[in-house]
């Protein structure tokens, strides 16, 4: 008795077939690609996209420069040079925004206690000065802002080889810089008056917003699964020039 193996090629869902029938412009992925390099920060990937894409700039190289160096700052836990550079060139963001102030002098807070546990004679002082002189007075006004300052000033109370609460040990993680990073990002597009998201994010919201609909409320037949669709070659374009040119400094 013989057997066989199937190697039958399995059925598309009519939906993919469909999706897979739509073809994007060139142009319209080169403008989402640019879209991104320019508001995420990346001025030298953005030039040169410019350039091999033979696409306008989206803002002047030295406004995407701006915004680079001051995330970077942040990413670097430079937390008062960011400031200094942020006051110098956009003044009003920070004089009309408290709580992205009161964020950027939590992180310096949290900068400061990290350089404190990694000292030998761990001198609190300083971190002590900066809570009661720069936040204090801040923290009185908004019970958000004294709640994150009391969990801020906990880290001092713990040795910095113990294990903290996850939800302390966040503060010390560099998804805290990333996060302020991002929010200083976003300030300065509003104050630009450029859109404060990527395209490229705006459109993945929209779209699972758009299945979640079509599943809840229609009786379309969906596959079970849908991906995004953001791994494929334009994907990885993308990353070629985010990647190979400036990496962003997370840690």
């Amino acid at each position: 008795m013989t057997s066989s193996t199937s190697t039958a090629t399995p059925v598309k869902h009519a939906f993919t077939r469909q999706v897979e029938e739509v073809k994007t412009s060139k142009s319209d992925i080169n403008a989402v690609i640019l879209d991104y390099l320019t508001v995420a920060g990346y001025p030298n990937a953005a030039a040169k996209f410019t350039s091999e894409a033979n696409l306008q700039p989206q803002q002047p190289t030295s406004a995407i420069q701006q915004r680079s160096r001051i995330q970077n700052f942040i990413h670097r836990g430079d937390i008062e040079n960011a400031l200094d550079m942020l006051n110098d060139i956009y003044p009003s963001i920070l004089d009309n925004d408290d709580s992205l102030l009161f964020a950027l002098l939590r992180l310096q807070l949290v900068e400061l206690i990290r350089n404190c546990n990694n000292s030998p004679d761990r001198d609190i002082s300083i971190a002590l000065k900066f809570a009661q002189t720069k936040l204090g007075p801040k923290a009185v006004t908004n019970p958000e802002f004294l709640e994150d300052l009391e969990k801020t000033m906990s880290l001092l109370v713990f040795p910095p080889d113990d294990k903290l609460d996850p939800s302390l040990s966040a503060l010390l993680a560099p998804g805290l810089r990333q996060k302020v990073a991002d929010q200083v990002n976003q300030a300065i597009l509003e104050h630009q008056h450029q859109r404060r998201e990527t395209a490229i994010r705006q459109l993945a919201q929209m779209r699972v917003w758009s299945e979640e609909v079509t599943r809840r409320e229609t009786k379309k037949d969906l596959p079970e699964n849908i991906e995004l669709g953001l791994d494929g070659d334009d994907a990885e374009q993308l990353d070629d020039f985010q990647n190979g040119h400036e990496p962003m400094i997370t840690t």
